[in-house]
């Protein structure tokens, strides 16, 4: 995949993970708790969760503009989604309350991971943030 094509398809990913961020999060603890919130449930937890990964929505939105502008805000995104996920996995095969969330929150953290690390440039032409 040529730069052009990956700068594109990474603009596109920050869109769609950015609002998912911004708004998918809440949606999902609300819908499909399950799945997407852990127990016992906290609404302090609940709203520290939603509004740190908000925000971070709306630097994704802002970041999907010029990529190559914001390499270290998408590479943060992508190295603490897989380890937010990698924890939450491990939580997840020790606590059987939590099951739920190995088909909700930590496959989509890994996906995150996943797209933006295969996206993101990493020529020196780009920058090295990697």
């Amino acid at each position: 995949m040529d730069e052009t094509t990956r700068l594109k398809y990474l603009s596109m990913a920050l869109v769609v993970f950015g609002l998912i961020f911004l708004f998918g999060v809440f949606l999902m603890m609300t819908i499909w708790p399950a799945g997407w919130a852990w127990e016992p449930r906290h609404a302090e937890y609940e709203q520290m969760i939603v509004g740190v990964y908000a925000v971070l929505g709306i630097f994704l939105l802002r970041a999907s503009r010029d990529p190559l502008r914001h390499l270290s805000l998408i590479w943060f995104t992508a190295w603490s989604s897989g380890v937010h996920a990698a924890i939450m996995l491990v939580h997840a095969l020790r606590d059987p309350a939590e099951k739920a969330n190995l088909l909700g929150d930590i496959p989509a953290l890994f996906l995150v991971a996943i797209v933006l690390m295969v996206l993101t440039p990493r020529s020196s032409s780009a920058g090295s943030y990697t």
